[in-house]
């Protein structure tokens, strides 16, 4: 199956983020792409999460998902991408990723379940984490993919319990925040994740300044593929089950773990 990676500079124009979205889907579908994945926040980004994410967000049958399918639907492709979804709580809301499918009917959903409390930043001050922590897979193209959001990439055992839950393809949807050695753990985490479990990681960023950019893709014995730099772009590459397959037989090491 063929995969999309899209790396956008989203804003806090959502009709301007929409458009970007829309383009993007019509490129990929061009160059005959199966499914495209956009990054965390991608209908709405700021440098900081504030109250605004909360004023933004919507159901998951409002308006801008109603967008995302009828735009999956007029290219005919399967969309990942970052949404707001309210929470039904007046001071957070939930970050979420929506998977889409070329017929308009929604895959799966996931909310994020480590939120970012790092570098100064509090996301859970206006972001509420999933009430459930569980993996979140979907079905596109004849491959199994699993749904992860950022900060998600540095806690193994979600990786783990997403393969165990029959996912070939990671896709790490993220706005990964700049800082020291930031680019390099995303590459080397990213490369981790997909060695450990015998499966591609599809890691997708926002571009600089709010992230760095460098989205990738790994295949299951640890080799990046492609990787985007710092500016807007797509990537558009072919996966293999096969070789998910072949790096499992070489190392079967999602069937040798003992350790829960």
């Amino acid at each position: 199956m063929r995969i999309t990676l899209a790396q956008i500079d989203s804003g806090t124009d959502v009709r301007r983020n929409l458009d970007l979205i829309a383009d993007y889907c019509a490129r990929a579908a061009r160059e005959g792409s199966d499914l495209i994945v956009f990054p965390e926040y991608s209908t709405y980004e700021k440098s900081r999460v504030d109250r605004s994410f909360v004023d933004m967000a919507e159901p998951l049958d409002g308006p801008v998902a109603a967008k995302l399918q009828a735009t999956a639907a007029r290219y005919g492709i399967a969309v990942v991408a970052g949404v707001l979804e309210a929470s039904g709580e007046g001071d957070r809301a939930f970050n979420t990723l929506v998977a889409i499918a070329p017929d308009a009917s929604r895959l799966a959903s996931y909310r994020k379940i480590h939120l970012f409390d790092c570098q100064g930043f509090r996301e859970s001050d206006y972001i509420k984490a999933a009430p459930e922590p569980v993996p979140v897979t979907f079905s596109c193209g004849g491959m199994t993919f699993g749904l992860m959001t950022c900060y998600d990439l540095r806690f193994p055992e979600l990786a783990r319990m997403l393969a165990d839950a029959g996912a070939e393809v990671l896709l790490v949807c993220s706005s990964w925040v700049p800082g020291t050695a930031k680019t390099e753990q995303w590459a080397t985490l990213a490369k981790a994740r997909a060695i450990e479990n015998g499966v591609y990681v599809a890691a997708v960023s926002q571009t600089p300044p709010v992230s760095i950019g460098y989205s990738m893709l790994v295949d299951p014995l640890g080799t990046v593929l492609h990787t985007l730099g710092t500016e807007p772009g797509t990537a558009t590459l072919d996966l293999s089950p096969e070789a998910v397959q072949a790096a499992r037989d070489q190392f079967p090491t999602w069937q040798h773990h003992r350790l829960l």
